[in-house]
């Protein structure tokens, strides 16, 4: 006698099924406690009184956090409970680290040339209300990720005008596109923003949707060489299209970040959509020789190559700012100086492009292992809702937001570190800056979109009713 078929348990029932939404609620509040102890520590270490203008700080990253679980609860209750307070713990630290520079930035004893103090972190709170602003409009307005793939090639075009921006407005009067060098910035009297940001973002959508319609394309096998099957010389074309685009940003704006970013992101989405390593290897390729090409064309990349190979042969010139930054992680150790405690200012651009350094000099290798590992478990929460979520777009999606971040925190640990040649990039949720804070947030909202619909339970189907005995069709059965 065989054994009865197994039977699927039934749909879960929303009702009862836990959403998380405590368990997030409880790690906010943690977060706030570890912000708020951080503000305490760094006020008293620079010899300053608990003001009322800390309590500011204090109520409004409560204020705003409180409001953006509310709309989570509201407008995405299944979504991961862990990636809105890690988020809030990174961009609070950032916070205090900003704050800090601010009290240094007078001080004799801590900066070269000092000046009157700096009130960036003020601008930077501005920069998260907008933030948490465009992050409450995404989860409005867009109430299922996949009808982003109907505006996939409106949304690829919006990311090469992006892209092209600064070069177009480069002529207008009163417009500014140069910035430390890097010329993809629209800087005017009133405002500044940094187009590529919120560019890579729709190019990720874009090339999401665009493998998930060609997917059949760019699984063809062509020839087997090495024991991997490389695609046919036809369908090349994407990867040619992201190469050529990588080096076009490269060529006009000098920046290696977002060219770096962009190709290396496309790339993982490729192979992830097709699980060849042949991709890989051609991608790498047409890196290696887009970097040889930009080293004999580009004198700025030259430049940086050399102060990546040896910072110290020109001190007190180019190779001041990662010489310092290197001084300042050997002076962290372990356990780092204390909040407050070091000399972070010393480091040109120490709240952007080099707030690894300060965060690596006052909290030491332990304080910065600990920042990276919630940058590691936000990426994997990102990737884990990829694996989760039922549709090819979602699952493309998801896995290009959580891949970028991790680039990005690579390039930026890596250059300031000098494993690499220095990119440009800031450091998600934590650098100064609003361009790039604006864009995290937004792809924050997105990704936890995606996290509420692998989440979300099936609804149970109401069974049809039992059809009468006198509307059943008469059948005939044939005895075998």
């Amino acid at each position: 006698m065989s054994a009865p078929a197994p039977q699927h348990a039934p749909p879960g029932n929303p009702a009862k099924q836990r959403t998380g939404r405590n368990t997030e609620l409880v790690l906010l509040g943690f977060g706030l406690g570890l912000v708020t102890v951080a503000l305490v520590i760094v006020q008293t270490a620079q010899e300053q009184t608990v003001t009322l203008d800390l309590a500011k700080y204090v109520a409004a990253y409560a204020a705003l956090f409180a409001a953006a679980h509310m709309v989570v609860r509201r407008l995405a209750p299944y979504a991961d409970p862990l990636i809105l307070p890690i988020v809030a713990v990174l961009n609070g630290l950032g916070l205090v680290m900003i704050h800090r520079l601010d009290l240094g930035s007078g001080h004799t004893g801590e900066t070269v040339n000092a000046t009157e103090a700096t009130h960036n972190a003020d601008q930077q709170l501005l920069w998260a209300v907008l933030g948490l602003i465009a992050f409450t409009a995404i989860l409005f307005f867009v109430r299922d990720h996949r009808t982003l793939s109907r505006y996939a090639y409106i949304l690829g075009l919006c990311s090469l005008v992006l892209l092209a921006a600064p070069a177009m407005l480069a002529f207008l009067p009163g417009i500014n596109t140069s910035v430390n060098g890097s010329k993809n910035w629209i800087v005017t009297p009133v405002f500044s923003i940094q187009p590529s940001e919120f560019a890579k973002i729709l190019m990720i959508i874009f090339t999401a949707s665009f493998l998930v319609s060609k997917r059949d394309l760019f699984t063809t096998a062509g020839k087997h060489v090495l024991g991997m099957d490389f695609p046919r010389p036809r369908d090349l074309g994407p990867l040619l299209v992201a190469w050529g685009l990588s080096l076009g940003v490269l060529v006009y704006s000098t920046d290696l970040g977002s060219s770096l970013l962009i190709f290396a992101t496309m790339l993982a989405m490729l192979y992830i959509a097709t699980e060849r390593v042949s991709w890989v290897v051609l991608g790498v390729t047409l890196f290696i020789l887009g970097a040889l090409l930009a080293y004999q064309l580009f004198a700025h990349l030259r430049l940086r190559v050399s102060i990546w190979q040896d910072p110290f042969a020109d001190f007190a010139g180019n190779g001041y700012q990662l010489a310092q930054s290197l001084f300042g992680l050997a002076t962290g150790g372990l356990f780092g100086t204390g909040l407050g405690s070091g000399r972070p200012n010393i480091v040109p651009f120490a709240n952007t492009d080099f707030i690894v350094a300060s965060f690596g000099e006052e909290l030491g290798l332990v304080g910065l292992a600990a920042i990276l590992m919630l940058f590691m478990i936000l990426v994997a929460r990102g990737l884990l809702t990829g694996i989760a979520v039922r549709d090819s777009f979602g699952k493309l999606l998801a896995a290009g937001l959580s891949f970028t971040i991790a680039v990005q925190i690579f390039v930026v640990v890596g250059g300031v570190t000098k494993l690499i040649p220095l990119t440009g990039l800031t450091m998600p949720f934590m650098s100064y800056g609003g361009s790039s804070l604006l864009a995290n947030y937004i792809l924050v909202a997105i990704l936890l979109r995606i996290s509420n619909a692998a989440r979300e339970p099936d609804t149970a189907k109401p069974k049809p009713a039992p059809k009468a005995v006198e509307s059943l069709q008469t059948q005939v059965v044939r005895k075998a």
